[in-house]
């Protein structure tokens, strides 16, 4: 019977990272080290075009972080999340079972982990299960990081960042969210109530129950006879306001 060869691909932006991981890989007769990659942007190209089995991914990196390199994968390989990151994270990751290497870490840790993402390889969990685990853990570990400075979404074939300063407006859609920034507008998959509660709360008001908006993009602001009222902002929109949702507003304005 032939042996199961396990495809890889390991991600980090420092070339020592990527050379260890490289010698530690060498070492197993039944993985292939089919893409090396320095950054998240050609970390989400490469998983794209190569379908790899398992992805060794730094956490902390420029541009394009590991939390937001899961996030644009779907389907997503088996990952084992390469990071130097607090405890919570690393708490994160174990209660959603997804492996993780805490740098520096030894040749058996390393082997420990490959053991375990070939199982889960392996096991007869279907892949949208796989990929909703892990983007669940990503989501969990990157509690530490908020409020988010930014969001990383699919654009085409290209990959935008957003800072999140320059929302003006998220709308739900769905299990999606329509991103309104500076005229243009994204759709990325993620609930409102879970984008909401990664955002500066003292940015982002939730003015009726499908919609947020940045309130340094308010511009004039009309109440109506059922309570409610109308937000209309700098790019030109306006947005409905319910009654709590003005309460809101003007608490966070102070008026």
């Amino acid at each position: 019977m032939k042996e199961r060869i396990f495809r890889v691909v390991t991600v980090d932006d420092e070339e020592l990272a990527r050379s260890l991981l490289r010698e530690h890989l060498a070492a197993h007769d039944d993985v292939e080290l089919v893409a090396e990659c320095a950054n998240g942007f050609e970390a989400v190209k490469a998983v794209a075009e190569l379908a790899p089995d398992i992805l060794f991914l730094d956490v902390q990196m420029p541009k394009l972080d590991g939390f937001e390199v899961v996030e644009l994968l779907d389907p997503a390989p088996t990952v084992v999340f390469v990071t130097a990151y607090d405890q919570y994270a690393v708490k994160a990751f174990e209660v959603h079972a997804v492996d993780y290497l805490l740098k520096p870490f030894r040749k058996e840790r390393f082997d420990e982990a490959l053991d375990r993402a070939r199982s889960r390889v392996l096991s007869a969990e279907p892949g949208a299960a796989k990929t909703a685990a892990v983007k669940t853990a990503a989501l969990a570990a990157r509690e530490s990081e908020r409020p988010l400075r930014r969001l990383a979404v699919k654009d085409g074939d290209g990959i935008v960042v957003i800072p999140t300063a320059r929302l003006s407006l998220v709308e739900a859609q769905d299990d999606y969210v329509l991103l309104h920034v500076e005229g243009k507008r994204y759709l990325k998959q993620q609930t409102l109530a879970s984008l909401e509660a990664q955002l500066d709360p003292a940015r982002f008001v939730r003015v009726h129950r499908s919609a947020l908006l940045n309130v340094d993009a308010l511009q004039r602001l009309e109440r109506d006879a059922a309570g409610g009222g109308t937000a209309f902002l700098s790019d030109d929109r306006h947005v409905p306001v319910s009654r709590a949702g003005l309460a809101r507003l003007r608490e966070r304005l102070g008026l």
